[in-house]
């Protein structure tokens, strides 16, 4: 039987340390991934993944039990915030991290993808690459909606919260990326169209 998040806290609260270990283990991959997502390179989204959960550990008596995974993507979205303003570098996933035998190792490689089996994960590599490739073009707050909406199943209000606007202006974001993604991915998408027809 899975413990609920709420048990989770109030049994840290009540003084068990470990209590929080289910929730980090449930939750570490999409917070992880948004943060990747949303940071310029690999060393950025290890220090912000880590200052969310500090921040979080620090804070845990102010959750409002609501939804635990949002709250910490509005930690980590105002870590993220910070951080862009403190810094302008611009390092996106295909950049080369060396670490493999040719040196020629990106951020994306790192990204492990459970569930899908090698010859899923080759088959689908460069339809990803084009994707990741069209999601960096995207403005930060149109890439933002889209990381939280598809990655994280987070809800527009949320997002609109987060972004400090209104829900008609994350909708926007969101068409207007949507848009853009069609736009730009117009052929894989018939390419793809035709190969399942």
């Amino acid at each position: 039987m899975d413990i609920s998040d709420i048990d989770c806290i109030n049994a840290y609260l009540g003084g068990d340390r470990d209590a929080l270990a289910p929730l980090v283990e449930k939750y570490k991959r999409p917070l992880y991934s948004f943060i990747l997502k949303m940071t310029e390179g690999r060393e950025d989204a290890d220090e912000i993944f880590q200052e969310t959960w500090f921040r979080a550990l620090k804070n845990i008596q102010k959750f409002k039990h609501k939804n635990f995974l949002n709250w910490l993507f509005r930690i980590a979205h105002n870590l993220v915030i910070d951080r862009a303003r403190r810094s302008k570098k611009n390092v996106s996933l295909q950049s080369g991290i060396g670490g493999d035998e040719d040196g020629n190792a990106t951020l994306e490689d790192h990204l492990a993808a459970p569930g899908i089996t090698p010859a899923e994960e080759t088959g689908g590599t460069m339809l990803g690459s084009q994707i990741e490739e069209a999601v960096a073009t995207l403005s930060p707050e149109q890439k933002e909606v889209f990381m939280l909406r598809m990655y994280g199943n987070v809800s527009f209000k949320e997002i609109a919260r987060l972004q400090k606007c209104s829900i008609n202006t994350c909708l926007a974001r969101m068409q207007y990326a949507l848009g853009k993604l069609r736009s730009i991915l117009k052929d894989e998408y018939e390419e793809l169209q035709e190969a399942i027809s």
